[in-house]
């Protein structure tokens, strides 16, 4: 696999956006493809058995497409699908999202710690994994947002219903002392500014991207795979939904325009 080859990357939506823009800041020499599955969005209220199936059909053409690695930049796809891809395409590395509830955990003051993340995320054997393995005496709060992904899909990252949905996660959590919160969506960093506004300073939101890029540059430098030349990487961006709808979105999520092409399913195959 040559190193200038492209890391794919893949989410539901939008949010996977997070990732991609941390990756480019941290390698910005790395070329990189981007699938927003959003003809399913969102993948959270869907059973983890459909996940799965999407999830696998969108790894085998990020390869076709010549990606030398995928992230899996969706925690619901990440709950329902790692291990999975893992198994059924063992010769490919991947890099999946898990809730940042170990630094959390780590660092919280008060011992409560508030986790936003969808249902699918919460029901799924990673995030109980890391439950079982770091927050062993932190008492953590759950909450799944109804309706933020869909804002954020629309772009609407202020505004009254963005805040209400916000503050009826946050307000029950302040008021039993979280001092931590933990954005366990992809999508939810694109509101960090109106969750900040609404936690205050004391409490600390927590962004998993920063990590996420890291294991990347890990992985590929480990696999000698990292682009090792000095010259700008290239972004494509790829949608299952609206062409245009997402182009209009980059100026918001990622402060730059690009064009966006078209995907579609063919009984349960993605194709261009």
């Amino acid at each position: 696999m040559l190193r200038t080859a492209p890391i794919g990357v893949f989410d539901s939506g939008v949010g996977g956006l997070s990732v991609l823009r941390e990756i480019q800041r941290q390698f910005p020499q790395e070329s990189l493809i981007y699938l927003a599955d959003q003809q399913h969005v969102p993948y959270g209220p869907r059973p983890l058995a459909q996940v799965r199936l999407f999830s696998v059909a969108i790894a085998r053409f990020l390869l076709d497409q010549g990606a030398k690695l995928i992230v899996v930049a969706c925690n619901t796809a990440s709950a329902a699908a790692l291990y999975h891809l893992r198994e059924a395409l063992p010769e490919v590395p991947f890099v999946g999202m898990e809730p940042a509830v170990k630094p959390a955990a780590e660092q919280t003051q008060t011992g409560v710690v508030g986790v936003l993340a969808t249902p699918a995320t919460f029901q799924g054997r990673l995030y109980a994994s890391v439950v079982e393995r770091f927050a062993s005496g932190v008492h953590l709060l759950q909450d799944t947002c109804p309706g933020l992904v869909a804002q954020i899909e629309k772009g609407v990252l202020q505004g009254p219903k963005t805040r209400t949905i916000l503050e009826e996660a946050l307000t029950p959590m302040l008021a039993r002392g979280i001092d931590r919160v933990v954005m366990g969506c992809t999508h939810y960093p694109f509101v960090i500014p109106l969750i900040q506004e609404i936690v205050g300073p004391e409490v600390k939101v927590i962004d998993p991207a920063p990590a996420v890029a890291r294991q990347v540059g890990r992985v590929l430098a480990e696999l000698e795979m990292d682009n090792q030349t000095s010259e700008p990487g290239q972004v494509r961006y790829l949608t299952s939904g609206d062409a245009s709808k997402f182009m209009n979105l980059l100026p918001a999520l990622m402060g730059e325009t690009g064009s966006v092409n078209q995907i579609h399913w063919e009984q349960n195959r993605v194709a261009l």
